[in-house]
């Protein structure tokens, strides 16, 4: 027997060991993560209970009539345990979830599982319980991913680049420049886009300090100049890619290229298993930045996507 109820923090501490020990749960999900913009998002995460005991979790907000895979965040499916836990009991989860759900006036659920490459062990269960609840796929985002066990070499382009940069002293590696960097990336999202980064940089600064295994700055500079970076999500098994930026000047002098080059290799003798560049999508997935797409590949990287579907309850 399942039961669903609605996450309370006092089951904090609780929620985060589910989370660490869990097949398919990141940093993301902790609530350290989650929580820190909770004045933009109300929360409605849900915890399944076998016998009264929690056996998955469902990171997730509420607006209006509406359930979400958090907002907040790239994806979060139904995290699982490693053990007693497979198909059926997905089953059972996610029948108790929508029927917890219709007795609380929610009339569709949006869902974003996990993608494949951040499970620590299969765990595609949800996939197939959403097939029995008459799931629709409504997005579907392509990021380019390396797997670091067998990677692409660069191109012949981006390895000439590369050694070009290092020849010219281009000098690579972890910075605490937070400050200096948020103001490239703001000028140049701006220029580009007129956006802002999503975080600002007091959240960044506080997210590091929360998580700062997970969150880390690396930068190409030139005699003390910034030009380039990239900021880095680690969850085992991958190195995320989650800002990447460039002056001009950085991106004519290969500085990118050659951090790249850099990151790879770092995260390779780290013991990851996949680099992700991160998608390369506008407009819900129906827009394909296509010259992104074959940059992130001429650095051996290849496609896997990030899923959302829709069940009407």
């Amino acid at each position: 027997m399942i039961e669903i109820m609605r996450y309370e923090g006092s089951m904090a501490a609780r929620w985060d060991e589910l989370v660490s020990s869990s097949r398919n749960g990141t940093f993301l999900h902790q609530r350290g993560y989650m929580d820190y913009h909770s004045d933009r998002f109300t929360d409605c995460s849900l915890v399944a209970l076998r016998e009264g005991k929690p056996c998955a979790l469902l990171p997730a907000c509420i607006d209006s009539d509406v359930l979400y895979s958090h907002r907040g965040l790239t994806y979060g499916g139904w995290l699982v345990p490693l053990k007693h836990f497979d198909a059926t009991v997905m089953i059972e989860v996610m029948d108790a979830a929508v029927e917890w759900m219709g007795a609380h006036g929610i009339k569709r659920l949006v869902y974003k599982p996990v993608p494949h490459i951040y499970h620590r062990y299969p765990c595609e269960e949800d996939l197939y319980a959403l097939f029995r609840h008459h799931a629709a796929l409504v997005e579907t985002n392509i990021s380019t991913t390396i797997d670091l066990t067998c990677p692409l070499p660069l191109d012949r382009g981006n390895k000439s680049g590369a050694n070009a940069a290092r020849k010219a002293g281009i000098q690579v590696g972890p910075s605490d420049d937070w400050e200096g960097y948020w103001q490239l990336l703001s000028s140049l999202l701006d220029a580009r886009y007129s956006t802002r980064p999503v975080h600002t940089l007091e959240e960044m600064r506080l997210l590091e300090s929360r998580f700062p295994d997970n969150i880390c700055l690396y930068t190409a500079t030139l005699d003390g100049e910034l030009l380039a970076g990239v900021v880095m999500y680690l969850s085992s098994p991958v190195a995320h890619c989650q800002y990447i930026g460039a002056s001009p000047l950085g991106k004519d002098s290969k500085a990118l290229t050659l951090l790249f080059d850099y990151l790879i290799g770092l995260h390779t003798e780290l013991g990851y298993r996949y680099f992700d560049f991160g998608i390369s999508n506008e407009d819900h997935g129906k827009y394909l930045n296509e010259g992104l797409v074959r940059q992130k590949s001429r650095l051996g990287g290849r496609g896997i996507v990030y899923n959302v579907f829709e069940i009407n309850i």
